[in-house]
């Protein structure tokens, strides 16, 4: 009887541990795994673990600056919601999206990035900002050389400089103006995700990404 009611304490105590370690993944919704499919492993780690930090929320494509959501991504909201907090309080930011991009940010990479592009720029604030555009503008984004090959950076370990890298962007990952309470805890996140990330991958190694819906 003794070793039952032993071997039951030590599972108990072994699921407490474990729901511990991964707390921060277990608590952040926005860890989700992407709508695209496809891509560097490594990368799309880097996303989730932005969009942990930036967009918290059980329909984080969805959300906008501040909590609120829209209900059609037809194209980027563009709506300018008050700044209540802050060195920035009493402005307003158009901030949308899984890794709430400014209107203005989101043209000039859809601009780029879109698969929908045009040759015009200006045809950009009409394409759409469906979840799989989302991540695929931002995969492109991150996949420029601009931002030093953060794959490679990735790969050796180096999460916390790119993620410094980053902060000029995202000030929520930490390094900048808005670090929040989860800002700390975004390097063990990514190696949560990454374990996730590298387990989904296929046998034969990574795919391109899938930047269009099937």
């Amino acid at each position: 009887m003794r070793w039952r009611v032993g071997a039951a304490v030590g599972v108990a105590a072994l699921m407490l541990l474990m729901l511990w370690w991964w707390r921060p993944v277990l608590l952040m919704p926005g860890t989700r795994a992407l709508v695209m499919q496809g891509g560097d492993p490594y990368l799309r780690a880097l996303m989730r673990t932005i969009s942990a930090s930036e967009s918290n929320v059980v329909r984080p494509y969805h959300v906008l600056y501040g909590g609120s959501y829209v209900w059609t991504l037809d194209k980027h909201p563009n709506r300018c919601e008050r700044i209540g907090r802050g060195p920035n309080k009493g402005n307003c930011s158009t901030a949308a999206g899984r890794y709430q991009l400014l209107a203005g940010t989101w043209v000039e990479l859809a601009a780029r990035h879109h698969p929908d592009r045009t040759s015009d720029p200006l045809d950009a604030m009409q394409l759409s900002f469906a979840p799989i555009y989302q991540d695929a503008v931002v995969y492109a984004w991150l996949s420029e050389p601009r931002w030093g090959n953060l794959s490679a950076q990735l790969r050796q370990g180096r999460v916390q400089p790119v993620l410094r890298r980053l902060s000029g962007t995202w000030t929520s990952l930490g390094y900048g103006i808005e670090s929040n309470s989860m800002s700390r805890e975004l390097p063990r996140v990514y190696q949560r995700v990454l374990e996730d990330e590298l387990a989904r991958m296929p046998k034969g190694g990574s795919s391109a990404p899938v930047a269009r819906p099937e």
